[in-house]
Formats: C-alpha cells, sequence, structure tokens
C-alpha cells in the first residue's frame, strides 16, 4: 500500500509539473509575436549582460524564442506521457535554472518578476526544479509511464517467462502507465475553453496587445513591449554641471497625490494604483525613455531608495523638501535620503515671501550649497521669484510653473485677466497664475529654470502643454506620468522638440 501511494503521488508530481509546463509552451505558441526580448532585458543579476546580449542579437533572439517555446512545449508532453521522463526532467532543470538566473528569488532582485505572494529564497521556480531533480533520479519502474511500459516490455520479450493468467494486472498497469493520454485530453479541453474566454474578452472587452504567458513574460515584458514604439531617447541639458533629462519625471502621482478637482476618489485611487512595484515599473520605464532624473518628496524617501539600490539605477533625485512648512529640515531629510539636486517646494516659497520670511529661504539656500549640492527655489506665483531675485537670493536652478489658460477648467476671468495674480483665488484648477509675465520675467534670468505644471494636471493635452513650455523659455519641464503614458508622452517631447520655434536661449 505504501509503494501504490507513493507510486501515485510521484504520478501527481508529474503531471502537475508537465501540465504547467506545457500550458507556458502552448499559449506562447498562440501568442502573436511572443518574444522573450524583454524578459532577457529586464534581467538584473550575474547574467544581465549575457541576457542583454542575447535580447538584442537577433540570431540569438530567435534561438532563445525558439528554445523557450519548444523546450517547454515538449517537456510538458513529455513529462504528461511519462516519455523520456529523465531527459525531459534534466531539459526542465536546465530551463528552470536559467530563469531562476534571470530573475532570482533574493532580496533585491525580484523587482518585475510574476510572483504570487511573496518569495524569500524559494519561487515556483525552485521548487518544481527540486521536482525535477527527484523525477530524473528516480527507476524508470518508480514512474507510472510510457517509460516503464516500455521498459516491461524490453523486459518480458528478453525473458520470455512463462506464461501465466494475469491479464487483469496487466490491463491495470498498462492503463496506469497511458494516463497521460486522458490528462492530455483534459488539458485540450481547457486550452478550448481558455481559447474561448480570450476570444470573447479580445471582442467584447479588450484588445491586449502582446499578451504572455507566465514563465516568460513577467510584468516588465508587459511594459517594455510598448519600448518597441519609443521614437529615441530623452536629450539633456546641464544644471549646474549635471547632466539632466529635457523632461523629468514628477513625484506627485507616484507619492499618491492628484490635483483632482472636485473627483473626490481620485486620490484614493492613485494611491491604490501606485504600488511599490508598480512605482518602480513607472521609474523603469521613464529611464529606458532616457529620463534620468525625479522631482519629488523627501516623504518619497524610501521607495526612491529601494528603486535606486535593487535596480543599481543612478536616476537623480531632485527633492522639493517639502516637509510641513519647513524648509530647513526638508533640507536635512532630503540630504539624508541621498538627494542629488534641493529646491524651494514652491507651495512654501510663495507662504513665506507673503509672511516676510525669504531671509529663511535665503538661509535654506546657503545650507544646500555647504552640502556640495546644487540648489534651486520654486514657485507658483511668479511675484515670489521676483521677490527672491530682489533679496539677493542666487540659486542653481529655478522652478516655476507655466501653463497657458485656455482649457475648460480654468475659468473666463483667468482669460480675460492678464495680472492674474492680483485677481488669484485659490483653486486645484490653476497654477500659473500670470503666465505672460512669467515667460517675460524668467527669460532675464541667466539660470536655467525647470517648469512644472505644464499641464495643468492633466487638463492640458502635451503635445500642447510642451510646445508652450519649451517656446517659452523653459529648459527643462517636470512631467507627471502614469506607466501607460511615458513612452507616448517621451515620443511627444521628440517631437516638440525635433519641430521647436523658440526665440529664449537655452540656459541648461
Amino acid at each position: 500500500m505504501k509503494t501504490k501511494l507513493f507510486n501515485i503521488l510521484l504520478l501527481v508530481l508529474r503531471l502537475v509539473v508537465g501540465w504547467h509546463f506545457l500550458y507556458e509552451g502552448v499559449s506562447k505558441i498562440f501568442t502573436p509575436g511572443w518574444t522573450s526580448k524583454y524578459y532577457l532585458e529586464g534581467s538584473l543579476w550575474i547574467g544581465k549582460g549575457f541576457f542583454a546580449w542575447i535580447a538584442n542579437t537577433p540570431v540569438m533572439l530567435s534561438i532563445a524564442d525558439a528554445v523557450n517555446i519548444w523546450g517547454l512545449t515538449l517537456i510538458g508532453l513529455a513529462l504528461i506521457f511519462g516519455a523520456l521522463t529523465r531527459w525531459a526532467s534534466i531539459g526542465g532543470v536546465a530551463m528552470l535554472l536559467m530563469y531562476i538566473v534571470a530573475y532570482p528569488p533574493l532580496p533585491g532582485y525580484t523587482f518585475g518578476g510574476v510572483a504570487e505572494g511573496s518569495y524569500l529564497w524559494i519561487n515556483k521556480n525552485t521548487i518544481e526544479l527540486v521536482i525535477l531533480l527527484l523525477l530524473a533520479v528516480l527507476d524508470k519502474k518508480e514512474l507510472w509511464g510510457i517509460d516503464r511500459l516500455y521498459a516491461t516490455w524490453r523486459s518480458e520479450k528478453a525473458y520470455k517467462p512463462i506464461p501465466v493468467d494475469n491479464t487483469d494486472k496487466g490491463r491495470r498497469d498498462m492503463l496506469r502507465d497511458l494516463i497521460g493520454v486522458p490528462v492530455l485530453g483534459a488539458f485540450a479541453y481547457a486550452c478550448y475553453k481558455q481559447k474561448r474566454w480570450d476570444s470573447f474578452e479580445r471582442k467584447f472587452l479588450v484588445e491586449k496587445e502582446g499578451a504572455d504567458a507566465t514563465t516568460g513574460a513577467t510584468l516588465r515584458s508587459f511594459q517594455f513591449s510598448r519600448l518597441d514604439e519609443l521614437k529615441g531617447q530623452v536629450p539633456k541639458g546641464q544644471i549646474k554641471g549635471i547632466e539632466v533629462s529635457r523632461m523629468v519625471m514628477g513625484g506627485n502621482l507616484i507619492g499618491g497625490w492628484a490635483h483632482a478637482r472636485d473627483l473626490i476618489y481620485a486620490d484614493k485611487l492613485v494611491k491604490a494604483y501606485h504600488t511599490d512595484e508598480k512605482v518602480m515599473q513607472t521609474l523603469l520605464l521613464g529611464e529606458k525613455c532616457g529620463m534620468n532624473a525625479l522631482i519629488t518628496n523627501p516623504q518619497l524617501n524610501r521607495i526612491v531608495n529601494k528603486y535606486r539600490h535593487e535596480l543599481k539605477s543612478k536616476m537623480l533625485f531632485i527633492s522639493d523638501c517639502g516637509v510641513w512648512d519647513d524648509f530647513h529640515e526638508g533640507i536635512k531629510q532630503s540630504i539624508q535620503g541621498g538627494a542629488d539636486m534641493l529646491y524651494c517646494q514652491g507651495g512654501l516659497t510663495d507662504y513665506w515671501v507673503q509672511n516676510g520670511r525669504i531671509e529663511d529661504i535665503a538661509k535654506g539656500i546657503e545650507m544646500i550649497k555647504e552640502n556640495g549640492l546644487p540648489a534651486g527655489i520654486g514657485a507658483h506665483s511668479i511675484e515670489s521669484i521676483k521677490a527672491c531675485v530682489e533679496f539677493g537670493i542666487k540659486p542653481d536652478f529655478w522652478v516655476k510653473t507655466l501653463h497657458h489658460h485656455n482649457y475648460w477648467s480654468s475659468g473666463k476671468n483667468w482669460q480675460d485677466n492678464e495680472d492674474m495674480d492680483a485677481v488669484y483665488e485659490e483653486k486645484d484648477n490653476v497654477f500659473c497664475y500670470n503666465p505672460k509675465e512669467t515667460i517675460r520675467f524668467m527669460n532675464t534670468l541667466d539660470e536655467p529654470w525647470i517648469a512644472f505644471k505644464v499641464l495643468a494636471a492633466g487638463a492640458i493635452q502635451p503635445e500642447d502643454g510642451f510646445k508652450y513650455a519649451f517656446e517659452n523659455g523653459a529648459d527643462f519641464i517636470c512631467v507627471g506620468m502614469y506607466d501607460f503614458q511615458v513612452v507616448d508622452d517621451t515620443n511627444i517631447l521628440l517631437d516638440t522638440l525635433a519641430n521647436l520655434q523658440r526665440p529664449y536661449r537655452w540656459r541648461g
């Protein structure tokens, strides 16, 4: 009884692993344009250079795709039928080892991989690898399947035993060894049902491009597939001798701060969407597009450093030092968090200027410079910038809102009155109160200027907002993006810069 139960458990192990391998292979066969390119490019561990070489060498990539598709399919079939089980198991171990080397379940290297739960050194690949090692070393007699059936036939043919009436036993043994046939039938039926459901989804719900199966399709695969549409890399300028991409990633969305106007659910929705994994995907996509800088708040020190550590990234962290109404405390926290450039957050600058605390802004700028870092000043109101200049503060860069008012939620009065600062009423729909004066005055300054809120928090189309900012003198723009917008925004930026009619000099 013990031996029979043992054999049943071995059979179940072999069938479930075989089913998984077979489905991984078959699903890739029926996925148009499937490729392992993005999976390979996403690897970060010891083999990342080798995998990147394969991904970017067409001949090697085609071989890798074929090995993945047909290796998984044939290994799956062999395990289900119990045919050439030892060789199939060894092949499966080799494939799983490659997956583990590409995406090891080690702290700091799990980003981007499909994960069912949390992993610490052990994941489904390592579990299946151990099962296949067991199957590879077991005797054929222990494993019901075609291998055992063939071995029994060879033995009986060689020794020609005296005939014994064992018809029932022989029939039962044959049924056990051919268990793969009905299992394959069940697999085919399951695939048929799945295909019908997928067809329904594509027809009535959503068209998914580049959908992948699990083993070769991490979350990165889904994201990176859009990079094929990328027109080029975001060009760079300089701030205080540091190369900064012309488009800087904004941190409001990934931090969960949404200018939602009167939509009461938007903030919670943004926070729920931007998990650590999603934030890191978004930043990585930005880097792949050539963006090398992020503007955000010291509250995101943790995720910024997690991203830079786990992906060995050199993404610049530009901190707005926005800690309550304490610029100086924000400076300390930002420096502790590894910020590369620091500035006084726009809302705080406006508040301190209005309350006669310009000297505190000046002290903060000196604190930053004493730490050997570029120091800047941000503002929503152009009057705040003017006040800092008149006070004699010399920052290394400016961060100023810039957008026109030609959008519905700006309100008619904003378009009729050029002196917007004089009639400013705080609303969550206008961020540059006097764009004409902003353009005039900012272009009299010598320091580089990063324009932010160029899309008025999503109210202006990127094609319009990017052009308006750069043609009116901004040297850099800061744009908050969801992951699905990153490639599109990059292409729009490249088109904008290629056709720019800019009357102002570049200062960075």
